[in-house]
């Protein structure tokens, strides 16, 4: 019942395919009937059976020559009448669908086709017109001799004319209403092949992520593709332009933010030391703290900035990303050992450096944030490992925590800026993360989250290893 609903659901939906398709059929239709309509017409204005002369001239000829012989004149007659049925397609004269001919000579009828059709008798010779017989109307047409005074009426009743129609001109007629059904399938096939620059451009569309807002790369020359994919270039042109103007706007608050904060905190460290009164020095000391979030801030958003600004200047380098990882930990010891944290390098030493090609400062910056956030979630006492390694023709790093984790459903929705876990008690700005997804992805790898062996969280990221051999990295500890 459930696939019935989806699909009745789906064949509901609107259609491109479906509307060109009714289109087609519509015209096929269309002209089908003003065809039917044009044959109908013409056999009304212009009778099959009443337009051939040769027909009342052959009447008019054995008449005559029978003349002296009424036994056979009658009984020739009767057989050339029957033959004209039967090519007609109507073998019984007595149908009321029959045509009828009437033979006389002089003031006396000689022949009649059936006696339950009235004497038919024409105002104009030679003229085809609708004449009232009992209770019915009939084409007819009556041919006078030349030469004697035989003449020869022929009538067909008008209720008859479509039936003579399609049986006189059904070679006309049976090949569209047989072939009708299976055009369909022609049908969809061309507007399927027709439409395929539509689905070239839909599928370039589709696989855009967020962050690509180069123009399109293919150029239909279909004049009615053209604008649409010139609109898209369009579009896609002042969001990157606003987007720039955006970047820049933070990037230059973020910078001039940098130098209050930094005099701030000098103020209030200076302030703190002259201070006796240890109220007035717990309250410097939450100004201090609050300054240096804000200053982390500030410099999340720059390395944000950075990390998604695509500059010619910043060509990519040949660097070891185990060294790499082996120099930032150096760095960030300290932190670790503030908070009683113990950092832990594990490398494949086995099969050498792990090469990248990429930036250096926006790969640094990944990796200072992973390590940062696994410190700061990690409980006292506990242990941050670090991994690298090689994974096929891949460079796998993997940060692995202590800490709370996060839940599945909010592992995609973290990537995002400024979001937040709820339930996460710690302070921060919800950058984190956000930068290394924009590192990986310029560097066109991938990020995952999970969970680790022993609980916390397992970041990892994939980046694609260098073809070039690259430079010795520093020995792992």
């Amino acid at each position: 019942m459930q696939a019935l609903a989806r699909r009745w659901k789906h064949w509901k939906q609107p259609s491109l395919m479906r509307r060109l398709l009714l289109a087609q059929m519509t015209v096929v239709a269309l002209l089908w009937t003003m065809t039917i309509a044009l044959l109908l017409y013409d056999s009304y204005d212009d009778p099959e059976l009443l337009k051939y002369d040769k027909i009342f001239n052959t009447v008019i000829a054995i008449s005559q020559n029978m003349a002296d012989h009424p036994q056979r004149q009658q009984e020739t007659l009767a057989s050339f009448d029957a033959a004209l049925l039967e090519t007609v397609g109507d073998g019984d004269a007595a149908s009321d669908s029959a045509p009828v001919m009437q033979v006389w000579q002089g003031d006396r009828l000689i022949y009649r086709s059936t006696a339950a059709v009235p004497v038919i008798l024409n105002t104009v010779p030679n003229r085809i017109e609708t004449v009232k017989a009992g209770d019915r109307e009939w084409r007819a047409r009556t041919l006078v001799s030349p030469t004697s005074d035989t003449r020869v009426m022929l009538a067909e009743p008008s209720v008859w004319r479509l039936t003579v129609t399609v049986l006189n001109r059904g070679f006309y007629l049976l090949p569209l209403v047989i072939s009708l059904p299976f055009l369909v399938f022609p049908a969809w096939l061309s507007v399927r092949l027709a439409l395929r620059p539509w689905r070239q451009v839909s599928k370039e569309t589709a696989e855009r992520g967020p962050a690509d807002l180069t123009p399109l790369s293919y150029a239909p020359p279909h004049k009615e593709l053209q604008p649409l994919v010139q609109s898209i270039n369009s579009l896609l042109q002042r969001v990157r332009d606003s987007t720039s103007r955006e970047r820049s706007l933070i990037a230059d608050a973020a910078h001039e933010l940098r130098t209050p904060l930094a005099a701030m905190r000098v103020n209030v460290e200076a302030l703190k030391e002259q201070s006796t009164d240890e109220g007035q020095r717990e309250l410097m000391g939450n100004l201090l703290r609050s300054n240096d979030r804000a200053a982390r801030l500030v410099g999340q958003l720059l390395q944000l900035m950075r990390s998604d600004a695509v500059s010619g200047n910043n060509l990519p380098v040949m660097l070891s990303l185990d060294a790499l990882v082996q120099d930032r930990l150096a760095m960030i010891e300290g932190l670790a050992s503030a908070r009683q944290v113990e950092l832990e390098l594990v490398c494949d030493d086995a099969r050498g450096p792990v090469p990248v090609l990429g930036e250096r400062e926006s790969l640094a910056s990944m990796v200072d944030n992973l390590i940062n956030n696994a410190i700061k979630y990690s409980p006292e006492g506990t242990t941050v490992t670090v991994h690298v390694a090689r994974d096929g023709d891949h460079a796998v790093l993997s940060v692995a925590d202590r800490g709370p984790g996060i839940p599945p459903p909010l592992r995609e929705r973290v990537f995002d800026r400024f979001f937040r876990n709820p339930e996460q008690t710690q302070s921060g700005s919800g950058l984190g993360l956000a930068i290394v997804k924009s590192v990986v992805d310029r560097h066109g790898g991938e990020v995952t989250l999970g969970e680790a062996a022993g609980g916390g969280l397992l970041a990892t990221v994939r980046l694609p290893l260098a073809e070039a051999d690259a430079p010795q990295p520093l020995l792992c500890a």
